[in-house]
């Protein structure tokens, strides 16, 4: 008895422990660095009379600036860190020595981050390439020094400019992971067994819905080189789009692919009908985003295995037959179909690569 408590209460702190580490949104403070004064100085020196003003300017302060990388794939460390100050800018000095610019801070972010105004909620940034920078608040200028207000008539300055305030912020940073390929589905329709089959990906596997807490992404090889990335995106029920079970917060990474593939459990132990089940998962993802349902969208009917006598496999088959869904009956597990499925999803994934391409070149 006492086993058996130690080994659910193990599971449960893993299964919570896998969701703290995936983070992806978080709140953050930005204040850019102030900028340094100018300095009100006199050359005195001897043997010269009435040298006249010699004060330097302020240096800048230092930019908040976010940088892409790809070695991030969490918003874990920007979670736990919540304020960035960059550097002010140092004090203009005598004999015409203007004060040192202050650091920028660099923070890295993950790759297919969004930075948002926290109040306007406004997009200011797409990060969706690597090294790509964003310069989030920008810092103060560096005051004049009195050197630069002499005039005829006025050859003894006693006044400088301040230093300007860089700029402060509050911002929203939302990742929306980078995939080819998103699987949606039911919890348990065999999204985390066919990408731990088809890449080196190895989520967790169990026979009880919502195994997946968080998305997990998987390279796909194909035709030698070639190659796509697969992302597992934990499992939908009715209701997502509200808030409802675990898809509404990582629905936002479905945004971000190209080619939706829709599993589908066609097992005779199954839940619900086929058809119904794939108009539900649909009709969430329509709810969410209109945008959604304009992606091309391809249907597997999952573990053929225990199909029965395959008459919820046939349904399911004659629905995306007549709605001109493209249909392919797979078993994970056993390697059936799988190859045929990855050779079309490779074929899809070059096809909508070179249309983008072809629109930016045009545009």
């Amino acid at each position: 008895m006492f086993a058996v408590l130690r080994h659910l209460v193990s599971c449960l702190l893993n299964r919570v422990s896998l969701t703290m580490q995936f983070i992806d949104e978080a709140k953050v403070y930005v204040k850019a660095g102030d900028g340094g004064r100018g300095c009100v100085s006199f050359r005195r020196e001897k043997y010269v009379p009435r040298g006249g003003p010699n004060g330097g300017d302020g240096g800048r302060g230092g930019h908040i600036i976010f940088k892409a990388t790809r070695e991030l794939n969490t918003l874990l460390d920007i979670k736990y860190q919540q304020q960035y100050r960059a550097e002010r800018g140092q004090h203009g000095m005598g004999k015409d020595m203007h004060g040192k610019n202050g650091k920028d801070l660099v923070i890295p972010i993950p790759v297919g981050t969004l930075i948002k105004d926290l109040e306007s909620e406004e997009v200011l940034c797409d990060l969706t390439v690597e090294g790509q920078e964003f310069i989030a608040a920008k810092s103060g200028r560096g005051g004049l020094g009195n050197a630069h207000f002499k005039t005829a008539t006025r050859q003894a300055p006693k006044f400088a400019q301040p230093g300007e305030p860089g700029e402060e912020k509050n911002l929203i940073l939302e990742l929306k992971l980078l995939a080819d390929v998103g699987l949606v589905g039911l919890p348990n329709a065999g999204k985390s067994t066919l990408i731990s089959a088809v890449s080196s990906a190895r989520p967790k596997i169990a026979d009880y819905p919502f195994t997946t807490l968080v998305p997990s992404l998987g390279v796909v090889k194909y035709r030698g080189f070639k190659s796509f990335v697969i992302a597992d995106i934990p499992g939908l029920i009715e209701g997502a789009h509200k808030g409802v079970g675990l898809g509404f917060q990582f629905l936002r990474h479905v945004e971000r692919t190209s080619i939706l593939l829709h599993l589908v459990d066609v097992s005779e132990m199954a839940e619900g009908d086929p058809v119904k089940n794939f108009k539900k998962i649909n009709k969430e993802l329509a709810l969410y985003s209109p945008e959604l349902m304009k992606k091309p969208i391809a249907v597997a009917g999952t573990k053929l295995d225990i199909k029965g006598d395959g008459e919820r496999l046939d349904r399911l088959a004659k629905y995306c037959e007549d709605n001109n869904y493209d249909f392919f009956p797979i078993c994970a597990v056993t390697g059936v179909g799988i190859k045929k499925l990855v050779a079309y999803l490779g074929k899809r994934v070059e096809e909508r690569k070179k249309a983008y391409n072809s629109n930016r070149q045009e545009n």
